[in-house]
């Protein structure tokens, strides 16, 4: 049966609240999971997605970036409240470190065995946490934004990455993937890259439309995307 709850932490004086999901009738130790929410702040959707990693068998912790409480609903809350998150790559690394201590911190999680996913505005958080030197086996981007002020980081990381990206998302642009591959390489990262035909910004959240821009969401996409961080998963846990 997959348990849930949320628990309250602290970042400095900032109090959050993640949301924990995994299978009690599962017995021994099991990889961790972090997941990173998208720009709204840690809503249903990341709860969702938590049970769907605890049904596969990993213990999956969704971290509050912005604080217990600030979510958003409309486009120009979101842009608010995640402003100082892009604008401040120290605290969106702290916020990160705090949400991976909370989740080595559960009984269930084998800490040699952690990874981190992000969607959008989380995609920029676990790659943040990964060019930290964060202890991470593997960290995976869902159409996350891939810049960063400081690219000569990229030579802390430790795991291995896989961005999953909308071929034709207008929020993250050709430079900007050209800027992240150039980054990868420089630093002789284990990367991958996997670009999704005729997907947009957001094509993983099935509570978007399917058409429009700059995000709609696109079910060959997701599932696919989903497959690649399965597999993903499996080599990066294998050892």
């Amino acid at each position: 049966m997959i348990k849930t709850q949320f628990i309250e932490y602290r970042e400095g004086d900032a109090v959050c609240e993640g949301y924990l999901a995994y299978d009690d009738a599962k017995p021994g130790k099991r990889p961790g999971i972090l997941v990173a929410h998208e720009w709204n702040g840690c809503q249903e959707y990341m709860h969702k997605r938590c049970q769907m990693l605890a049904e596969l068998g990993y213990v999956a912790f969704a971290l509050d970036v912005f604080g217990k409480g600030v979510r958003a609903k409309t486009f120009p809350e979101c842009e608010q409240i995640s402003a100082p998150y892009y604008k401040d790559r120290a605290l969106t690394r702290a916020r990160a470190k705090a949400g991976l201590d909370v989740l080595l911190k559960q009984p269930q999680v084998d800490a040699k065995k952690i990874a981190a996913i992000g969607y959008c505005f989380g995609g920029i958080v676990v790659l943040e946490l990964a060019r930290s030197g964060a202890a991470v086996a593997g960290v995976v981007s869902f159409h996350g934004q891939l810049n960063t002020p400081n690219p000569a980081d990229a030579k802390n990381i430790k795991g291995k990455v896989l961005v999953l990206h909308g071929a034709i998302d207008p929020v993250v642009p050709p430079a900007e993937v050209a800027a992240f591959e150039k980054e990868m390489e420089e630093a002789k990262v284990d990367w991958q890259f996997v670009s999704y035909g005729g997907a947009v910004h957001t094509f993983t959240n099935w509570n978007l439309p399917t058409t429009g821009l700059p995000a709609a969401y696109n079910e060959k996409a997701d599932k696919r995307s989903w497959q690649a961080m399965r597999n993903f998963f499996d080599e990066v846990f294998a050892a």
